[in-house]
């Protein structure tokens, strides 16, 4: 049987072949379905969070050891809420013994992008100090990461 002078078989062939994916467009759907795998999911799995919360202690504890330093080398805790600008910028009216306790050029933020919190004398520490962060939500309390939370937390 012929279709339009064309054997059946051919036809049908060529019909197959109009309707079916080439292996090459088959592997590019999945290397696009791939990537954006790589990018959604990290966001719903709660990755990122769990790094900034790991980077958020880490600076908290650069920070316990610069203030131990400064302690220990001025006498004193710096006071008031600006005491994180004195590791990194020499105060008024302290003598030469007096140097750079963070070797940074500002006093960072928290990873997200708001100043750390530093109190003295401490609401939780009240010996000492309190530095914090307020958290993803910035608003602190109960997300406030700081350095009287266990390192578990």
């Amino acid at each position: 049987m012929k279709i339009n002078n064309i054997p059946a078989t051919t036809a049908r062939a060529n019909s197959l072949r109009q309707r079916a994916f080439t292996l090459v467009e088959l592997l590019l759907v999945l290397t696009i379905l791939a990537i954006l795998a790589g990018i959604v999911l990290p966001k719903f799995s709660g990755v990122g969070e769990k790094a900034r919360v790991s980077a958020a202690k880490s600076d908290i504890a650069n920070f316990k050891t610069a203030l131990s330093m400064f302690e220990i080398e001025m006498g004193y805790f710096p006071k008031g809420r600006n005491g994180l600008s004195d590791l990194v910028f020499k105060p008024s009216g302290v003598g030469s013994k007096w140097r750079k306790f963070l070797d940074v050029d500002k006093v960072p933020n928290d990873p997200w992008g708001r100043p750390y919190v530093y109190e003295f004398s401490g609401r939780h520490n009240p010996d000492g100090y309190d530095i914090y962060s307020l958290g993803a939500e910035g608003r602190g309390g109960n997300d406030a990461i700081g350095n009287w939370t266990s390192p578990n937390q």
